[in-house]
């Protein structure tokens, strides 16, 4: 995968959490499979706008759908959020070495004061 199709991946899912409604259908499958209507229950949205929103999710990869019989229930696609996770913890790291860097240099400029 190049470069520019892991941006548009990252893009596409990170712009479909930017959402409070999609949020919270992610954090109510990441508790197992649900179809539409059980996603669409805490919500005082539309069925069509419900289905728009899982759209949405199956576009940015985060979310599969399957078929059982006249079932369609949605599934969380964990290997998509670790991606996400694995991308946040490449800078999360990056932050705290400078953080810890810069937490040496303090306590050697403390030291020196005294």
């Amino acid at each position: 995968m190049t470069v520019d199709e892991v941006d548009d991946r990252l893009d596409r899912a990170f712009t479909a959490l930017g959402d409070p409604v999609r949020r919270a259908m992610i954090a109510r499958l990441s508790r197992g499979e649900a179809t539409v209507n059980e996603l669409a229950e805490p919500f005082p949205i539309t069925k069509q706008a419900v289905s728009r929103h899982i759209q949405v999710l199956e576009a940015a990869g985060l979310i599969t759908r399957s078929r059982d019989a006249q079932r369609r229930p949605c599934h969380l696609n964990a290997a998509a959020l670790e991606e996400l996770t694995s991308w946040i913890d490449t800078y999360r790291l990056a932050v705290e070495q400078r953080h810890r860097r810069l937490d040496a240099v303090l306590d050697i400029m403390k030291e020196q004061e005294t």
